[in-house]
């Protein structure tokens, strides 16, 4: 309601108490504003937040829609140019990041077959013309040879078994029976085996555990194969067999430990393991592993590949396993390593994968930041490969320190600048706070030429036993899974040594029996094995 001036009061006290009154409804005014802006204010903040977590499951959803329907492998770390120029300047992170498109010719080329082995036993069959069909149908002159098409086809032979029956003649002395109370007995000694009162020989020994270890064939399987031959083997009996060639095989294990140990590097990862009669829901199966995933003849490093069975994950399995190791470890983010005695070195790859995750899970056009983060490390990736090349240790060092360092400084000034501007809970958040908190291990890298960018060596060389679990799913002791890492264990070390697991195991199976002592075992060690 309006007031006029002629409406007022002309005394000092109406005037007064008529402005007392006045300010009393503007303060009861301003107060309800207060509240309403306060509401308002907490309505925003829950709407904010519920946009937050809105977004968040968006962008698991999109994740898991594309691990379960996309792709399932990487960016490439080789692809694309070393000096390309990057939108690392990009300041707003829903730019879109362009890309330089080429046209690339080729030419097609025809597959051609791989030739078979020429050792393979070859059997000739001869296909001829018929006598009446060797003359000339104008002539009839005889016809002559003139050359010949050979062709081959490959013939598979199913498995085929034996039995070697051991027989030891028993010699005593006439002249003892008619003369002597005792009678001297003499027979010969039973050849020496891996497992003296069983059936099995080291060649179907080997069979059992490669079928198992390295073609990830479950022992119920292995059973209904050996039963269509007619063989009545028991799954129960297989196991039985293997925890004895484990055992058996442990000093070659402990060995292969010390020297493991003694290498500048190491490279390390962990899975899970379901082990029914132990009461945790999950034990865990540790890998430690150096060298590379094959021979190298060029290469000084030693290739070793080791598991170790954990019923946990705690910091101490790592330490137990380590103890006496102070070079380098190449492993994730994951803490525990960080109580070894170790210089811990990151893995690029896995800071890469928190990028591709986060750009996977974004709409198209709206992953600007994380591509930019995937074309800084496909740059350093790209440096490794000049490295590679090089003739020596130290020049590939030089190679990274020149050009890595220049890469690494904008790369870490970029994430600084990001970590302000992208929310810390999204999944682009997390990627870039993990780069920043394992940056001092991720560089390690660049103090030593030995040490790799990542440890993928060690990611693939857990892959058989992951295949292997998803068929035989789990293990039913911790007896047996200690075993599983001891014949994992010398199976994966054959095969990085360029040797036929299967030919190794029965090499082994039969030389240790007849050995005193397992105190010297060098001249079994893979690399000292001739190859076989």
């Amino acid at each position: 309601m309006k007031i006029l001036p002629d409406d007022l009061p002309n005394d000092v006290g109406s005037l007064k108490a008529l402005l007392l009154e006045q300010s009393l409804l503007l303060g009861e005014k301003e107060s309800s504003l207060i509240e309403q802006e306060k509401a308002l204010t907490e309505k925003d903040s829950k709407i904010a937040e519920w946009e937050s977590k809105y977004q968040l499951i968006l962008e698991q959803w999109r994740l898991a829609q594309q691990k379960q329907f996309g792709k399932s492998s990487e960016v490439s770390p080789g692809q694309g140019e070393l000096f390309d120029e990057s939108d690392s300047n990009t300041q707003d992170g829903n730019n879109d990041v362009e890309e330089d498109s080429q046209t690339v010719s080729y030419t097609r080329t025809k597959p051609k077959r791989t030739p078979l082995p020429k050792d393979l036993p070859r059997e000739t069959v001869l296909v001829d013309l018929a006598e009446s069909d060797k003359t000339c149908s104008c002539c009839q002159t005889p016809l002559h040879r003139i050359g010949e098409d050979t062709s081959e086809k490959l013939e598979f032979l199913p498995a085929q078994l034996k039995v070697i029956e051991t027989v030891r003649p028993k010699y005593a002395c006439r002249q003892c029976e008619k003369t002597e109370i005792r009678t001297t007995i003499k027979q010969a000694s039973m050849p020496a085996s891996i497992i003296p009162k069983g059936i099995a020989t080291p060649s179907l020994l080997s069979q059992v555990i490669t079928g198992k270890f390295q073609y990830s064939l479950p022992l119920y399987q292995q059973e209904a194969m050996f039963k269509q031959y007619g063989i009545e083997l028991s799954r129960q009996t297989m196991s039985d067999w293997m925890l004895k060639c484990s055992a058996a095989l442990q000093p070659l294990y402990d060995r292969l430990h010390t020297i493991l140990l003694e290498q500048p590097v190491i490279q390390t990862d962990e899975t899970t393991l379901n082990v029914i009669k132990e009461d945790r829901s999950n034990c865990y199966m540790w890998l430690y592993c150096t060298g590379k995933d094959g021979p190298d003849k060029h290469s000084p490093i030693t290739n070793i590949v080791l598991y170790d069975f954990q019923p946990t994950r705690s910091a101490q399995c790592a330490l137990d396993f380590l103890q006496g190791f102070d070079g380098y470890l190449n492993v994730d983010g994951y803490p525990a390593y960080e109580s070894t005695k170790a210089t811990l070195a990151g893995c690029w790859a896995h800071a890469r994968r928190k990028f591709i995750e986060a750009e996977k899970s974004m709409p198209k056009g709206k992953s600007g930041k994380a591509t930019v983060a995937i074309n800084h490390i496909k740059k350093l990736y790209a440096i490794e490969i000049l490295a590679k090349q090089q003739g020596t240790i130290e020049e590939a060092l030089k190679i990274r320190q020149e050009k890595a360092s220049v890469i690494l400084a904008t790369y870490k000034a970029w994430l600084e600048k990001s970590a302000q501007q992208v929310p810390p809970k999204s999944l682009l958040g997390k990627a870039i706070q993990y780069n920043l908190n394992q940056w001092d291990k991720l560089t390690t890298y660049l103090t030593d030429g030995r040490i790799n960018i990542d440890n993928n060596r060690a990611e693939r060389a857990i892959k058989p036993f992951v295949i292997g679990r998803k068929n035989w799913l789990f293990a039913n002791t911790g007896n047996g899974a200690k075993s599983s890492a001891t014949l994992y264990s010398v199976i994966e070390t054959a095969k990085a040594n360029g040797l036929i697991p299967y030919d190794y195991l029965v090499t082994l199976f039969e030389a240790l029996p007849k050995r005193e002592s397992t105190d010297c075992i060098d001249d079994l060690l893979p690399w000292n094995v001739k190859r076989i």
